[in-house]
């Protein structure tokens, strides 16, 4: 890699700093940002202070957080030598992590191994993804391994973008066929026929937040020429009954407003060479009162069986807004009182 660290003797009055070099001093301007506010968000976050001197970050504080924080800076300058952009979530992600080292590779249903160590990226047509935290990161490890995954948590925590970007990477890899992204349209309910415009118009406002996570990853043009040649399908939970899905990559969104006999009737749903991941959040049930949620029943039935991962979220793992962790925990706090 292009950059050295050296840890200088002690000074006479005793403070102690971790100097780093970095060869590309464009690829340095890069790494600190916009009036230094990169190297401000690792000092706010991390407790250190960090110095630009010409083609050095002189990083002081602690010993513990000095290593760490040179991790971090090592990371994320590993990313820009290869090309990609560091914004303010890619350096949230890799104070998350913790991680040490800078070993990178491309993740895919061939490449295990790569768990066992360097990053985990996610390749896509239009943006590599990493995990950010280290649930999303068994979590992902789960939706390659298992054929059978549930990712379950509060709003944010990636479950559903993962997911997506996933299926997509084993969709271009050639290892599924398809892919298929469905929810329950619980809020329309007995509604839905009321509505105006065809049947795709009345449901795709309870299918946006997918299309969304879509054209992430996929140019919007070939997003709609696969959805026109059927190889990726957006539909209500409701339009699954009586399917077998064969080679595709399936993903059961806002599953805790399926219902026992809907969840059920999903799951059984699975054919040879598929994957299906199940998402969703136990605090976010619309049903009515006294219906039971599937996920809640799935979740209790099929804990111990081979081959089916269960994945856990809280709001440590939210990477959205930081207001967004602290209002989930202010809720959490008061439904245990």
């Amino acid at each position: 890699m292009g950059f050295s660290a050296l840890t200088p003797p002690p000074s006479p009055d005793d403070v102690h700093e971790t100097l780093l070099e970095f060869p590309d001093n464009r690829l340095l301007i890069d790494l600190c940002g916009e009036h230094d506010r990169n190297l401000a968000q690792i000092e706010q976050k991390m407790g250190v202070q960090i110095v630009h001197r010409g083609n050095l970050l002189a990083i002081g504080g602690e010993a513990e957080a000095r290593d760490k924080a040179a991790d971090v800076l090592q990371a994320l300058y590993a990313k820009l030598e290869s090309g990609r952009a560091v914004d303010a979530g890619e350096i949230d992600g890799e104070i998350r992590m913790g991680r040490s080292g800078v070993e990178t590779g491309t993740l895919d249903g061939d490449q295990i191994e790569l768990f066992q160590s360097g990053r985990i990226e996610i390749k896509t047509r239009k943006k590599t993804v990493e995990p950010r935290t280290k649930a999303q990161r068994a979590y992902v490890q789960s939706l390659y391994q298992n054929e059978l995954a549930f990712g379950i948590g509060p709003a944010g925590t990636g479950k559903t973008y993962l997911a997506v970007a996933v299926g997509v990477n084993m969709f271009i890899g050639g290892h599924v066929d398809k892919i298929i992204l469905s929810r329950p349209a619980v809020e329309a309910g007995e509604r839905l026929g009321f509505l105006p415009g065809d049947m795709k118009d009345k449901v795709d406002p309870y299918m946006q937040p997918l299309y969304d996570a879509l054209n992430d990853f996929l140019p919007g043009k070939q997003v709609a020429k696969l959805i026109e040649e059927k190889k990726i399908e957006i539909a209500p939970l409701a339009f699954m009954r009586g399917r077998t899905l064969a080679n595709a990559f399936v993903v059961l969104d806002e599953a805790q407003n399926a219902t026992t006999m809907q969840m059920k009737m999903f799951l059984t749903r699975l054919g040879e060479g598929s994957r299906m991941v199940i998402t969703g959040d136990r605090t976010q049930v619309d049903l009515p009162r006294g219906v039971s949620s599937g996920l809640a029943d799935a979740e209790r039935l099929l804990k111990g069986i081979q081959k089916i991962g269960f994945n856990y979220f809280t709001a440590k793992d939210v990477v959205r807004h930081p207001l967004v962790a602290r209002i989930i925990e202010a809720y959490d706090a008061d439904d245990n009182v």
